[in-house]
């Protein structure tokens, strides 16, 4: 029979967020020993889009977001012009499909019976057997934003969440994670299993149990990168500015700062803690060592670099694109464990389950297979990674009109000051950009704006804009042709079926 496999993919986790590559003051002890025994975990791995659906729409597909207009988060999946995920060709193939968490993939008007057999809620039942009394959510139950001309309103910063087994006040993730745990317990083996966990954290609001808090060392924490000051937002996008500006963090002190991001390595500690759990319900069950088990980010998440919160849609700095990447063989295979520093992209993800398993998807992708390093037979993948995001001007389509459209004011969301000025009709705000990424440089393509390049050995930071300097001028040109030859590679897919040229009764 085919292995069981666990997708633990949680929302906005930063590459460091892993204490196992090398990161101080953080904790993941589960998946460090993990990869410490039995798993590869990829150093340089890298999302396709720096947001939510895009991204999601990519890894689980094998395809680039430009392949089908995966730009915005409007538009999804959609299984009639042959879009299906990773979960529904498993599901085809014989899996049987548990889904635990958000969306941001399937359209709302599809419905999830293509895609798994359980898309998970708690039943009635289920919460009082838990004795949840209370269900949280720091989106809506958004007390501690502050008053609306303060500086926190915008900051995504809650601090300490009053949630506990005892008082019976949880949140969602939470319930997934025992809905998964409860079916990890009754699962009768009759069929193969794809366990899909897309929890919300770490994406913020930024809020956390007192008890993951205390598991992060705020003073040995990585401090965050600089302000990006006036005088270098010439070199930047003009983008960053403006939601620099509307989300009114400039006067918060480097202790605000260095506690909101505490907090945020305490919800990745969280997540770690979570994995932990499953891991033992697995081995309790005799499961664990025949199963595959991933683990992913859909990007990262500013926390305070450069003076912001939260993520942008089409910019494209190592803290929103560079994301975990963990993977877990079973154990009768041959497997190399540890750190590889390989360069590797989200569309890998689904390539590599393919490939173990021996599914051939019925569309073309570009995922490279991660086995041959696993394996030890290779510790190279790509030369270059790639990620793109924005609109042309003029593009209503993809402004994500339809987000702000649904509040009454639109400035009380969260979301304000980054959705809101990607609807500028200024083309310097949310115009198109890709980014082609070597293991030393980084060279992005702007529409309407300057382009960027960076010495990543000499400004790891992503300070100094050198598209200027013609010191580097052969390595701009490389990169200019690598990624027309990517477009070139990557700019359509052709179908399996061939139609009939001919009409015929």
């Amino acid at each position: 029979m085919k292995p069981n496999i666990i997708i633990f993919n949680p929302d906005q986790f930063r590459v460091d967020g892993l204490s196992h590559l090398g990161f101080p003051g953080v904790s993941t002890p589960n998946l460090d020993e993990m990869v410490s025994t039995e798993a590869m975990s990829f150093s340089n791995a890298f999302c396709q889009n720096p947001v939510c659906t895009p991204s999601r729409c990519s890894f689980m597909t094998g395809q680039y977001p430009h392949v089908h207009g995966h730009r915005t988060m409007d538009h999804m999946l959609h299984g009639e012009r042959g879009e299906h995920s990773l979960m529904r060709i498993l599901k085809d193939n014989g899996y049987y499909v548990w889904w635990g968490g958000k969306n941001d993939l399937i359209p709302g008007q599809d419905g999830y019976k293509s895609d798994c057999d359980v898309h998970y809620y708690p039943s009635k039942e289920d919460l009082e057997r838990w004795h949840v009394s209370s269900v949280i959510n720091l989106h809506g139950d958004d007390g501690w934003r502050g008053p609306a001309d303060g500086d926190n309103y915008y900051s995504f910063y809650a601090g300490m969440v009053d949630e506990s087994e005892q008082s019976g006040v949880t949140d969602n993730d939470w319930l997934m994670v025992r809905g998964a745990l409860d079916f990890i317990e009754k699962y009768d083996g009759s069929k193969p299993f794809l366990l899909y966990l897309p929890l919300l954290y770490p994406h913020p609001p930024y809020g956390i149990e007192p008890q993951f808090a205390a598991m992060v060392d705020k003073d040995r924490i990585r401090k965050r990168k600089p302000d990006l000051h006036d005088c270098l937002y010439g070199d930047k996008p003009m983008i960053l500015k403006a939601i620099r500006e509307r989300q009114r963090l400039k006067g918060w002190s480097e202790e605000r700062f260095e506690q909101l991001r505490a907090v945020y390595y305490g919800m990745c500690a969280r997540i770690d803690y979570q994995v932990g759990l499953v891991r033992e319900a697995m081995k309790k069950k005799g499961i664990w060592d025949d199963s595959m088990f991933l683990f992913f980010s859909d990007h990262g998440d500013f926390t305070g670099d450069y003076g912001l919160v939260e993520k942008n849609q089409n910019t494209f700095e190592d803290s929103l694109v560079k994301v975990p990447l963990i993977v877990k063989l079973p154990s009768s295979s041959k497997n190399v464990n540890g750190r590889c520093d390989a360069l590797t992209e989200l569309i890998d993800v689904s390539a590599t389950v393919y490939d173990y398993i021996g599914v051939e998807p019925p569309y073309w992708t570009f995922g490279r297979s991660l086995l041959p390093i696993i394996h030890g037979e290779s510790n190279v993948n790509r030369r270059y990674v790639f990620c793109e995001g924005g609109r042309l001007p003029g593009e209503t389509a993809a402004n994500e009109h339809t987000f702000l459209d649904r509040f009454r004011e639109p400035s009380e969301t969260l979301y304000f000051p980054r959705v809101g000025i990607q609807q500028s009709e200024s083309p310097l705000y949310h115009g198109k950009a890709t980014m082609i990424r070597s293991d030393r440089f980084k060279y992005v393509k702007r529409m309407n704006e300057q382009d960027e390049f960076y010495d990543l050995v000499n400004d790891p930071d992503e300070e100094e804009n050198m598209i200027g300097n013609p010191e580097y001028a052969d390595h701009v040109q490389a990169m200019k042709e690598g990624m027309l030859q990517w477009y070139q590679e990557t700019c359509d897919v052709v179908p399996f079926k061939a139609d009939l040229r001919e009409f015929r009764e």
